[in-house]
């Protein structure tokens, strides 16, 4: 098998020799287009990098603005934060907006009217930013947003980071936009109050119907 080998390579190369006249041309050409291809393809991995790198410092620049915005938040009282949820409503041309302020408010802390006119209902939770709004928290506020105040846009409105998953999940079957910690301080830095309203608290739309106003009774 070698040897036919070798004996093909031997009368490839005497062919060549005698055709060089045609043949250097195309091995030109080839060794060309081989040095330009390594080099476009070199080039586009750099690029590719680079892009990628730029986009992971930039969402890390993201994170820490953010993040830099909540401390003047954090340092709020679950009274002035509700307030303070309320002036971000009324920044983005809600009306109407009021503040309960007090206990047993059925998980109304903040009620208002959309620019569009619809009906807008907020829990808000002054939580650590550790710590996670529970099942049991969402549930409190789905059993009420609607039925008791009417909602037809209903938002939980936390300091912290992060929902467990079954209060997530309760969110997203009920149309409850959750809004943990790095979406308040995407609003906080101006993002405008309808930007968030079609988000989960994972920052992905659910395709749900959330916010369409209810048929009259």
């Amino acid at each position: 098998m070698r040897f036919w080998g070798s004996a093909a390579a031997l009368v490839a190369a005497m062919w060549a020799a005698g055709h060089w006249a045609n043949v250097w041309p195309v091995l030109l050409t080839v060794l060309i287009v081989a040095v330009l291809g390594g080099s476009g393809y070199g080039l586009w991995q750099a690029h590719r990098l680079a892009v990628g790198k730029d986009r992971a410092w930039r969402l890390e620049e993201d994170a820490r603005a953010r993040e830099l915005s909540m401390t003047e938040v954090d340092a709020l009282t679950w009274q002035d934060f509700e307030r303070y949820v309320a002036d971000l409503c009324r920044r983005d041309g809600c009306t109407q907006v009021v503040v309960s302020g007090r206990s047993g408010d059925l998980g109304a802390d903040v009620i208002g009217c959309l620019a569009d006119g619809r009906k807008l209902v907020i829990q808000c939770k002054k939580y650590a930013p550790d710590r996670s709004v529970s099942s049991q928290d969402m549930q409190k506020f789905l059993g009420t947003a609607r039925n008791e105040h009417g909602a037809d846009v209903a938002l939980f409105v936390t300091t912290c980071r992060r929902f467990t998953a079954a209060a997530l999940g309760l969110a997203v079957r009920h149309d409850i936009v959750a809004v943990h910690r790095d979406l308040l301080g995407a609003w906080v830095k101006g993002a405008r109050l309808d930007s968030l309203l079609p988000l989960n608290g994972r920052g992905h739309g659910n395709g749900g119907s959330r916010g369409q106003r209810r048929s009259p009774a």
